[in-house]
C-alpha cells in the first residue's frame, strides 16, 4: 500500500511571506521582499524531485533533479518491464523498503488501452523481480492516472482517472464508490499536488494553455480556480513534489523539445498563486511517459 508523497527539507512556504506587508516603497516592503527572495532561493536549493519515466525501449528510468541555480540531474535506469513503444500513461510509482537489501517500487500504468499494477525490485532472497497485474481493459486515449493517499490520524486513499472525452473518475477503494465528473475535455495534462484529509487537488493545463486547481472534496463537487491564463499549452506533463510546508516544486515536461523546466508554485490560491521560474533542465527529457518517482512513508502533499 502507498502511504504518502515525499517532502522536501526547507520551508519554500516562504515563497509567499511578507510580499504584501507594506505599500510599495516603504521600508518594510523593501526589507519583505529582499526576505521573501531570499527564502525563495534557499528554499528551491533545498529541494529536489524524482522524474520517473518509462523510454521508447520499455525500460524504467529516473531524473533525480535537484532545485540549485542551474537545476542539476543525476540519471539512473530501472529493469526492461514493457514491449518498445506500448506504455501510454503512468502513476506516481512508490518506492517501499523492505528488511535489509530488500525494496518494491510499485505503481500503476496502462500499456495497450490495459491498466496493470506493476513493480519491480528486490525481494528478501536478493533476487531481482518485475511484475505486471491486469487491473482492467478499455483504457484506449485515457490522458491521466494518479492515485492519491493521506496517512495521518486516519488513512484515505483514492483513484482518479481523466477520460479523453473529459470524464473525471475518482473511486475509492475502501468504499468502493465510483464518482464521475464531465467536463474536463480541455485538460491536457494534470498533476496531483494536495492529497489532505478532507480534499484532493490536481494542477492542469488546459489545450489553450491556461493553468486551473481542480478542488475535489470527499463528499461534493470538484472546485475549479484559474491560476493562469495562458502560456502552459506546450508541456505533455507536468509532475509536482512537495517543497517545504506548503509549497509545491513543478517540473514542466515539453516532448517535442525534449525540455522540461522548473517551477516553485506558493501554495495555491487561484490567480494570487505565486509562480516562480527556476530555469531550464539540463538534458533531454524525450521519454513517451513521465511520472513522479516518490517514497513511502512521508508526509502527503500540501500544496494547496
Amino acid at each position: 500500500m502507498k502511504f504518502n508523497r515525499a517532502s522536501a527539507v526547507t520551508a519554500s512556504a516562504l515563497l509567499l511571506g511578507g510580499l504584501a506587508a507594506a505599500p510599495a516603497g516603504t521600508a518594510s516592503a523593501a526589507t519583505a521582499t529582499t526576505t521573501a527572495t531570499t527564502a525563495t532561493t534557499a528554499a528551491t536549493a533545498a529541494c529536489s524531485i524524482n522524474l520517473g519515466s518509462i523510454t521508447a525501449a520499455g525500460d524504467m528510468a529516473n531524473a533525480s533533479v535537484t532545485a540549485t541555480s542551474p537545476a542539476t540531474v543525476k540519471r539512473s535506469t530501472g529493469p526492461h518491464m514493457f514491449s518498445p513503444g506500448l506504455a501510454k500513461l503512468a502513476s506516481t510509482w512508490t518506492n517501499s523498503l523492505g528488511v535489509g537489501a530488500d525494496y518494491t517500487v510499485y505503481g500503476d500504468v496502462i500499456v495497450s488501452g490495459t491498466l496493470y499494477g506493476g513493480s519491480y525490485g528486490v525481494d528478501s532472497t536478493g533476487k531481482p523481480f518485475t511484475s505486471l497485474k491486469s487491473r482492467g481493459v478499455g483504457y484506449i486515449g485515457y490522458k491521466a492516472i494518479e492515485t492519491s493517499s493521506y496517512w495521518g490520524k486516519v488513512f484515505r486513499g483514492a483513484e482518479y482517472r481523466l477520460r479523453g472525452d473529459g470524464v473525471l473518475y475518482r473511486y475509492v477503494p475502501s468504499t468502493r464508490v465510483m464518482s464521475r465528473w464531465a467536463g474536463y475535455s480541455s485538460v491536457k495534462t494534470m498533476a496531483l499536488i494536495s492529497e489532505q484529509p478532507t480534499y484532493d487537488t490536481f494542477l492542469a493545463t488546459t489545450n489553450g494553455g491556461a493553468l486551473y486547481t481542480i478542488h475535489i472534496p470527499v463528499s461534493g463537487q470538484p472546485v475549479v480556480k484559474k491560476v493562469r491564463t495562458s502560456t502552459w499549452q506546450g508541456f505533455e506533463y507536468l509532475i509536482a513534489e512537495k517543497c517545504g510546508a506548503q509549497s509545491t516544486l513543478l517540473a514542466a515536461v515539453d516532448k517535442d523539445s525534449g525540455s522540461a523546466y522548473l517551477y516553485a508554485v506558493g501554495h495555491a490560491n487561484g490567480a494570487a498563486t505565486v509562480i516562480k521560474g527556476l530555469g531550464k533542465v539540463p538534458g533531454d527529457f524525450k521519454d513517451p511517459v513521465y511520472f513522479l518517482n516518490t517514497a513511502e512513508g512521508n508526509a502527503p502533499l500540501f500544496g494547496e
